[in-house]
């Protein structure tokens, strides 16, 4: 089996891109109305909470990815169906993400190329990127993360320049108070993105040094908190939030408003690029470690799983659902009940439990 080592530059690139990931698509927190900046603000901070929650359960067994960690805590019998569980739950959210890609591309880009084909294209190219390695996908992530951010600053830099933004479509401030706030941010905007960053369990092994790991992990989040505040701020204070909840994809309508001097206009390859290659990393991302779930099991290495999986979960991307409202609201009301919370919060929290408990059991007898 090849040993696959990220540095902690492509750690920092992953998680951003992770978090961003298909989240551009839609506008967070937006129950919270012309709040929803500060509801995901606040998610940040629960979001680190919650990374250091995974983070601790990653040290106790620092060698070891999520399914490993579940044996170690249990045993192979009881970690083998819980692997199972994690897998498909990884490959969904995989197929959603990717949902996601195919909406966007059908209709910006390609309008008369049938969502199957640009489905199964991604995933044909992500099957590829997982097949040479997970460092081949640090590699690209890192190269091109920072250009995600430069677009983003150049759209708030435009958009105030065609004189677009205005504050008072967020003004008054906390109007109907904080309680909005909080009702917007559980359980929808902590766990995603910050919920599921337990995928990320199966790449932090791939970092030695632990004390930076802890540090670059956290960084990024605040990074990725940033950058998701901010588009919320400008998509809010551009659009409006009557319109940015009405729209498909807020982002590009934003970018959509810019105009200086009749001259640059139409710049939705900027938003465009920016939501695809966090759709890329995220997808890549939760497919290895679903794949790693499979390696777990049959004890093969998962390349050897890399093309089946793409291409059942090409097929289910597709069959998901039936359009882009219905994705939307399965995402945002039946899916953090019946998925994320037992599996984001519920079995870990037991995990961290019994890590725990093995622990000191260990230290007693050298102790005494």
């Amino acid at each position: 089996m090849l040993k696959e080592n990220l540095s902690l530059s492509q750690l920092f690139a992953i998680i951003i891109g992770f978090n961003v990931g298909s989240t551009f698509v839609v506008i967070l927190g937006i129950s919270a109305k012309e709040d929803a900046w500060i509801s995901i603000l606040l998610s940040t901070v629960s979001g680190l909470i919650i990374v250091s929650f995974f983070l601790l359960i990653n040290e106790l067994a620092p060698s070891k990815n999520l399914f490993e960690i579940i044996e170690f805590a249990f045993n192979r019998v009881i970690a083998i169906p819980i692997t199972l569980i994690y897998t498909l739950y990884f490959f969904y959210l995989a197929s959603r993400v990717i949902r996601d890609f195919g909406e966007l591309t059908s209709t910006f880009i390609l309008p008369l190329t049938p969502i199957e084909f640009i489905d199964f294209t991604l995933v044909i190219i992500i099957g590829y990127i997982l097949y040479l390695g997970i460092e081949i996908v640090g590699r690209t992530t890192e190269i091109f993360t920072p250009y995600s951010a430069i677009f983003l600053f150049l759209l708030v830099i435009f958009l105030m320049a065609s004189d677009t933004l205005s504050l008072t479509k967020i003004q008054p401030v906390l109007a109907r108070g904080i309680l909005p706030v909080i009702k917007s941010m559980f359980p929808i905007e902590v766990s995603r993105p910050y919920g599921e960053m337990i995928a990320l369990i199966c790449v932090f092994p791939l970092i030695k040094n632990v004390k930076l790991r802890k540090k670059t992990v956290l960084y990024s989040v605040v990074v990725s908190g940033i950058l998701l505040t901010t588009s919320t701020l400008i998509i809010t204070t551009s659009l409006g939030i009557t319109t940015a909840s009405r729209a498909t994809f807020p982002l590009i309508s934003t970018t959509r408003l810019v105009s200086i001097g009749d001259f640059l206009e139409r710049i939705d390859a900027l938003a465009v690029f920016i939501i695809m290659l966090g759709i890329v990393v995220k997808s890549s991302i939760l497919i290895y470690s679903g794949l790693k779930g499979i390696e777990y099991i049959f004890k093969y290495p998962y390349r050897y799983f890399v093309i089946p999986a793409v291409c059942l979960i090409s097929m289910f991307s597709v069959f998901i659902t039936i359009e882009m409202n219905d994705h939307i609201r399965e995402g945002g009301k039946i899916v953090p009940y019946f998925l994320y919370m037992p599996l984001q919060f519920a079995f870990p929290s037991l995990l961290l439990f019994i890590l725990l408990i093995k622990k000191f059991k260990n230290k007693g007898p050298s102790s005494s």
